[in-house]
């Protein structure tokens, strides 16, 4: 009796292209674009407000604090927020 994971299986394909890789993904797009398809409309929201600042921060304090989230496995951007939200809350207005 064979195990599950000695069967062959087929490389995975693109559902649109049918491509097996990467290449050929790329010589498939290279030709086609998405008008070329009887899509279905798609309904989503997008957060318009959303938006990102840009803050000047010292090379040697980004790096502490790079280290700092990598350790707690944060990103860097959540883990300022983080302490932005818990310093600005800590405030009295």
């Amino acid at each position: 009796m064979k195990s599950k994971n000695s069967t062959k299986r087929r490389p995975k394909t693109s559902s649109v292209s049918k491509s097996s890789s990467i290449v050929e993904l790329g010589e498939f797009w290279d030709t086609h674009d998405l008008t070329d398809f009887n899509t279905r409309p798609v309904k989503f929201t997008v957060n318009v407000r959303a938006r990102k600042h840009y803050v000047a921060v010292d090379a040697d304090l980004i790096n502490r604090v790079r280290r700092v989230a990598a350790a707690r496995g944060l990103s860097t951007q959540s883990l300022v927020n983080l302490w932005l939200q818990e310093k600005v809350g800590a405030e009295k207005a």
